[in-house]
């Protein structure tokens, strides 16, 4: 084995390394490496079909980079949405999101994943879809849908891509409401607020309980429907068109 076999078996190893700083350099090596080198690739596979590999998510991220990536890798990637860590499930919606801008297999993984995943794979399939920057009906109707999730983070992550669609008709604009009067969760409920703010259009049942809620006990609330009202008032004072 020269030198050069003897890095990649180091880099190799350090895929298994709990250290982010050593396993992102390690990644980001075997990238480069693998991108010129097919039989490096071929070994990542291997390795990614391995059964008994405890941490595959990375080899699948390097795989997933190449420019053919395999379905294995992406199934891996989708799996680890689901990961504890917040830095590695970003990490990994981070590239399924490029992949899913040019890619329909990979965009209706996501969409599947969305309604059918576990409620952190909803959640962060969810923000991804936001990121991918779908508007078509279908992509609003399951946001909507996704308003009456179990999960409230789910339902948070909703609200919160609705804020993108700026043209929601009056009926969904409504139902947001009807969910910050409703919602059992005051995570919801706040974000609910700032939402129909960015949304514009107040209705005068939204701008009434919004006075309200200035003045709840509610710390949270109150700073919710505080910033709510600021971001109606900038809106307000912004020229036609901006």
């Amino acid at each position: 084995m020269d030198r050069g076999d003897d890095k990649i078996a180091t880099l190799m190893a350090d895929l298994e390394k709990l250290d982010k700083p050593t396993l992102r350099k390690a990644v980001d090596a075997l990238i480069s490496i693998a991108a010129d080198d097919p039989r490096i690739a071929s070994t990542l596979s291997e390795l990614l079909n391995n059964p008994g590999r405890k941490n595959r998510w990375p080899i699948a991220y390097i795989l997933a980079s190449l420019p053919s990536p395999i379905q294995s890798s992406i199934q891996v990637l989708t799996e680890t949405l689901d990961h504890r860590d917040p830095d590695i499930r970003w990490a990994v919606a981070l590239i399924l999101i490029r992949l899913a801008k040019t890619d329909r297999q990979v965009l209706k993984l996501i969409i599947e994943l969305a309604s059918k995943g576990t409620a952190t794979q909803r959640r962060m399939a969810i923000y991804s879809l936001r990121d991918v920057g779908l508007t078509d009906e279908e992509s609003v109707q399951m946001l909507m849908d996704a308003l009456h999730d179990p999960d409230p983070m789910v339902r948070v992550a909703a609200v919160t891509s609705l804020k993108m669609h700026s043209e929601l008709s009056e009926r969904g604009k409504s139902q947001l409401l009807e969910l910050f009067l409703g919602d059992s969760d005051p995570r919801v409920r706040n974000t609910v607020v700032v939402t129909l703010a960015y949304l514009g259009t107040p209705s005068e049942e939204f701008l009434s309980e919004l006075t309200k809620a200035t003045a709840s006990e509610n710390s949270q609330l109150k700073k919710a429907a505080t910033a709510a009202f600021s971001i109606l008032k900038k809106r307000r004072s912004a020229p036609p068109g901006s």
